[in-house]
């Protein structure tokens, strides 16, 4: 039997072991989906643009409603996470994602592809409100920032791989084989859950459900540790996280909505810069095969700031080096806004502008994931990300409006990357406020 009472501590304090890591691993792949099945609109926008005959304020509405579907389900099953489980939630989050998929690849109108975008949505948001828990807990204390970033990684590792094959795709078919390809990847991964991935030990041991002894006794023994002979003390009813409440009452207010607040502004930038390339540089001139590549451009700059921020975290403060790269982020999306002569020249700006965009992304993933305790991490994770995805949706379709307006590239680059500059602004204020209601973060 182990010495330690509670899981818990024994996988906060040992060594991560090889089914830790498989399991952290899984969480990376499932990301990806997330970052391919986000970004698959913006790889299809041109061709559905072609087809359909839509304007850029409308197609700004198509581009965004997925996001609206991630904002709700984020919320929604960010809840589920810590009262069903993380596992269950994941399984029911990639049905929904593979059902989304496939009905897009079947659209014929613009109403069509809403409902079917905002069912994408629903999965995708209560993925990563899930996965983000899930790799936390899977990893121990020494790693766990480290984790999470990684974890982030797959989104764009996800969203060049997916750029890739859509390239390949879009010179062979048309845009609707995109939706049947994640489509497919998606229905892969609910059989990898299935099989490979058990539930969070730190969830069974916190809400106890039938057999949980039991089954965290399983776990351990795939990780290659002794098994405990009790469960540890439960909380009391009154302080689990069965609702939101607990994440707006006195202690933790200060502390969500300035994640919150961060989050929804520098989400506004990050998916302008995404969700536009490839249409800016159809309108160029360029093929929207040759558009999907500068896309997948900015997810290689935003996969190397992503593993460059997670290596980095283990050594300096996770809080000050997001504020340095958000402030920097706000410089790039106003010099994205210049326009280049050569496809080159504007790739190499994409990826500059991608590492630091999506560095400040998985910086606030770590942030959620050590400013809250276990038992609301699932909720504290759906609400900031729930309501940050508001952000998401926000930004193209804003971008599509300035546009229509009159706003040329760089004054919309310019109104689009303050969102990243306000985000570093309420970062500064989280630790002061962390320590003025005695909250324990790790920031």
């Amino acid at each position: 039997m182990s010495t330690y009472n509670d899981p818990r501590d024994l996988l906060n304090q040992a060594p991560m072991g090889a089914f830790q890591i498989m399991a952290v691993t899984i969480c990376i792949f499932l990301n990806g989906l997330d970052g391919f099945d986000i970004q698959a609109i913006s790889f299809a926008a041109p061709g559905i643009t072609a087809d359909w005959g839509i304007n850029r304020a409308a197609l700004g509405v198509v581009l965004s409603m997925e996001l609206f579907g991630m904002a709700v389900g984020s919320v929604f099953f960010g809840g589920m996470a810590d009262k069903s489980g993380r596992r269950p939630t994941i399984l029911i989050c990639l049905v929904l994602m593979a059902v989304g998929m496939y009905a897009a690849s079947l659209t014929n109108s613009v109403s069509q592809m809403l409902v079917a975008r905002f069912v994408t949505g629903l999965g995708i948001g209560g993925m990563l409100a899930t996965t983000n828990p899930m790799a936390a807990e899977y990893s121990n204390l020494k790693n766990r920032s480290l984790a999470v970033i990684f974890m982030a990684t797959g989104y764009p590792l996800g969203a060049i791989i997916g750029g890739s094959v859509s390239t390949v795709l879009l010179q062979t078919s048309d845009w609707r084989a995109i939706f049947e390809f994640g489509a497919a990847v998606t229905a892969f991964f609910i059989i990898i859950v299935w099989f490979f991935l058990p539930e969070s030990v730190d969830y069974l041991s916190s809400k106890q459900p039938e057999n949980a002894l039991d089954k965290i006794n399983r776990i351990l023994k795939k990780m290659g540790h002794a098994a405990v002979s009790q469960l540890p003390a439960k909380i009391e009813e009154t302080q689990k996280a069965i609702s939101y409440q607990v994440l707006f009452n006195d202690r933790f207010r200060a502390l969500t909505l300035l994640l919150v607040i961060g989050y929804f502004t520098h989400i506004m930038t990050f998916y302008y810069i995404l969700k536009w390339i490839p249409t800016i540089v159809v309108d160029m001139g360029y093929e929207p095969s040759t558009a999907g590549t500068v896309l997948v451009w900015a997810n290689v700059g935003g996969a190397i700031g992503a593993l460059l921020l997670g290596i980095i975290s283990t050594k300096y403060n996770l809080r000050k080096m997001l504020i340095a790269i958000l402030i920097v982020a706000f410089f790039m999306v106003s010099f994205f806004g210049f326009e280049r002569e050569t496809i080159g020249d504007l790739s190499l700006i994409a990826a500059m502008t991608g590492f630091f965009t999506n560095g400040g992304v998985v910086g606030f993933y770590a942030l959620i994931a050590n400013a809250f305790p276990a038992d609301i991490r699932g909720s504290g994770t759906g609400v900031v990300i729930g309501v940050g995805r508001g952000g998401a949706a926000l930004g193209p379709v804003v971008a599509g409006l300035l546009f229509v307006a009159g706003f040329n590239l760089l004054a919309v680059s310019i109104v689009m990357g303050a969102g990243a500059a306000i985000a570093a602004v309420a970062i500064y204020f989280l630790r002061p406020a962390a320590e003025k209601h005695n909250v324990k973060a790790n920031i």
